[in-house]
């Protein structure tokens, strides 16, 4: 209602956020993070007899969505790059990345851990002479579980 004190409680922005690759000394830049999403579809699960029953609803298979990167094109990302580009041979190394939602202070308020995770599709820049816009790359990835902590 007008006039009176505000909570000084507030939903946490998202745009301060770190992506820390577990086999990479610093974490990687991204501009947005989008995908966090799990879902555990509805198995229904007849109880009772033959000529009375009733339905209760059990959590099926959990499923994970893609997770989609996007980043600036820099020059030299060294390490980042190398496992970024290790897909096209077939040999790819799945990576444990870790998405970190922190406050102004730099400490993490909410945690997504994504296990074993590794780049299904790599979109490049689209290149433009019109333009002074910064070249940006989007990065899918598919990964084997997603857990969300509060806190770091």
């Amino acid at each position: 209602m007008a006039g009176e004190i505000q909570d000084s409680v507030w939903p946490q922005p998202k745009f301060y956020f770190t992506i820390k690759f577990k086999t990479l000394d610093s974490p990687v830049s991204f501009q947005e993070v989008s995908g966090l999403d799990t879902e555990a579809a509805p198995l229904e699960y007849r109880k009772g007899g033959s000529k009375t029953f009733s339905t209760i609803k059990l959590p099926g298979i959990s499923n994970s969505g893609i997770v989609n990167l996007k980043k600036g094109v820099f020059s030299n990302e060294g390490k980042f790059n190398d496992w970024f580009n290790s897909f096209k041979m077939n040999s790819v190394k799945r990576e444990n990345v870790i998405i970190e939602l922190v406050d102004e202070s730099g400490n993490p308020t909410m945690t997504w851990n994504l296990s074993n995770a590794w780049p299904t599709k790599i979109t490049g820049t689209d290149l433009n002479s019109d333009t002074g816009e910064i070249a940006i790359e989007t990065m899918e990835l598919a990964h084997e579980g997603l857990a969300i902590i509060n806190g770091g």
